[in-house]
């Protein structure tokens, strides 16, 4: 068993650092794998029987390209497609508009934090399901379809672990609202979380652009060894492993699963903290059963970087938008807008 370490392109958030363990870890002549989001960098022990640096790098990179991600010994320079941005606008500004007639309508409401509603969830779960931020998820879908593929049955366990995280959402999301009721949060206590879940939204939508290579330091998630047990359970050889695969998602390192459980503990009530999960997870469903039963992938898109640049951009609009309303509650600025 020798020690190796090779610099890795395509890391944004922790996400990243537990679906490259995972890949490289099930290699059979690998004793330990791990990846740091820090240094753009992964660690890699075992025995590669003689062959070169260069050649390992290759052969592992070839695992987690499907993902987006490239491992090489040196680091490469960090190429922001700025071109991207003249389809990547108009788009954003778009869907804007296109939220801002739901938002008069009563539909969705992003502006203020303290009365999100279940359309809202569900537009931030269609986000979501196509963000880096997810891709742990996709992985584990797209591990899951292969392995099953094998066996001759695709469906049924696809299906378990859709209705596994539908159903682990609502459960799960309904036990944060309960426990929300136990906190009295007045406008002070309100204010810190619109101000956190506008930072969450801001950090996440300035990674979706893919600019600033340093900005997925600044991503706040949950710690990565949570990601590792629920990637370790769909080891587990039984007919109900897709579903508590499935189930486990709730726990994975996500900013914007974060982000929705924040609000759902601000909400004080098991079955609105209930509701808004189910409704954000049924968000995800339509990209994530694509990827399921299709293996289709946006990261292998050609357009994939215009879309995440789009994305990315109406992240961060949502962002200011929570930030604007927080200071507006606290009565720090007046109101700026109407909507």
């Amino acid at each position: 068993m020798q020690k190796y370490k090779f610099n890795v392109n395509g890391m944004h958030c922790a996400s990243c650092t537990v679906l490259i363990e995972s890949e490289i870890g099930d290699l059979k002549n690998v004793s330990n794998v791990k990846a740091t989001l820090n240094t753009n960098s992964v660690e890699v022990e075992g025995d590669f029987g003689g062959k070169t640096d260069e050649h390992i790098a290759k052969e592992l990179s070839k695992l987690v390209e499907p993902h987006g991600y490239s491992i090489s010994l040196g680091k490469t320079k960090h190429k922001a497609l700025w071109g991207e941005f003249k389809m990547a606008v108009p788009f954003a500004l778009a869907f804007i508009a296109f939220f801002i007639a739901l938002q008069k309508m009563g539909i969705v409401n992003l502006v203020n934090i303290s009365t999100v509603t279940y359309g809202t969830a569900f537009i931030i779960g269609l986000v979501a399901s196509v963000s880096t931020c997810m891709a742990i998820v996709g992985g584990i879908v797209l591990s899951m379809s292969a392995n099953f593929a094998k066996g001759g049955d695709k469906v049924k366990p696809q299906a378990l672990f859709h209705i596994g995280r539908l159903i682990s959402f609502f459960i799960l999301g309904g036990v944060v609202g309960a426990i929300g009721s136990v906190f009295q949060l007045g406008i002070t206590g309100m204010f810190i979380f619109g101000l956190l879940v506008a930072l969450v939204l801001i950090v996440l939508g300035i990674n979706l652009l893919d600019i600033f290579p340093w900005a997925g330091r600044l991503q706040l998630s949950l710690p990565g060894v949570l990601g590792r047990y629920v990637l370790k359970l769909k080891e587990v050889n039984h007919t109900l492993t897709p579903f508590i695969v499935g189930a486990a998602t709730f726990f994975m390192p996500c900013g914007f699963t974060q982000a929705m459980q924040l609000y759902a503990l601000t909400t004080g009530s098991f079955w609105v903290g209930a509701l808004t999960m189910f409704s954000f997870a049924l968000g995800t469903l339509p990209v994530l059963a694509l990827i399921s039963f299709s293996s289709f992938g946006m990261r292998d898109s050609a357009k994939s970087g215009v879309f995440f640049k789009t994305a990315g951009l109406v992240v961060i609009f949502f962002g200011v938008l929570n930030l604007i309303n927080s200071l507006v509650v606290t009565q720090i600025i007046p109101p700026l807008f109407s909507f």
